[in-house]
């Protein structure tokens, strides 16, 4: 981890859900090396004061947050702030729609995956990536694309393809750099369009 994960982060997490609002709280305290001031809000009224009173640095909201959250309109409002804008997925999303924020943290994604999305965030420039760079992906990472949208873990991945885990970290985040997707979701749906799975092989579904 970085050092400046040693600092306090001020984290928004808007969403109407009391159950997933909470426990997404409860689970950024718990995050290994990382020191976060959860601040829960739970409509549009809510967040645009924290937005007036409180410094913030990263914002977690649902996509259809206040019937539906204008990350665009956001982004060109707030800029000055440099808050960076998190995707909370609780349901499949359209991956477009994800496209235009920061990241995207699933209400399935375990510590060490939410931790690793925090890291790379606030390693990663606040420029978006071109759309130039968003390359045709290898066969290696079409493997690692179906291994995913299967439900399995890095760990099994690296098992399956004989690779380390932090080989497959790394092609996953050069997967979702060239396809501008930040979810399992956003991949499943990436697949079924690209024909890399069938649809009784997508884990959930």
């Amino acid at each position: 981890m970085c050092a400046n994960n040693s600092f306090m982060k001020h984290v928004v997490i808007a969403e109407t859900s009391v159950i997933i609002r909470s426990g997404l709280a409860m689970t950024l305290k718990r995050l290994p090396n990382f020191k976060i001031q959860p601040i829960e809000v739970l409509s549009v009224n809510a967040l645009n004061d924290c937005l007036i009173t409180q410094h913030i640095d990263i914002l977690i909201v649902n996509p259809t947050f206040g019937h539906y959250f204008d990350v665009d309109h956001f982004k060109m409002e707030y800029a000055h702030k440099g808050i960076r804008v998190i995707a909370l997925i609780t349901s499949f999303i359209d991956a477009t729609l994800l496209s235009k924020y920061d990241e995207s943290v699933s209400i399935f994604d375990d510590l060490d995956a939410i931790a690793a999305k925090l890291t790379t965030l606030q390693e990663a420039p606040a420029e978006e990536t071109k759309e130039d760079e968003q390359d045709v992906l290898s066969q290696r990472e079409k493997e690692i694309v179906i291994c995913v949208v299967k439900g399995m873990t890095n760990k099994e991945i690296a098992e399956r393809l004989f690779l380390s885990v932090h080989t497959v970290i790394t092609h996953r985040k050069n997967i979702s750099k060239k396809l501008q997707i930040h979810s399992a979701a956003g991949l499943t749906i990436y697949a079924i369009v690209n024909k890399l799975v069938e649809l009784d092989e997508v884990k959930g579904l």
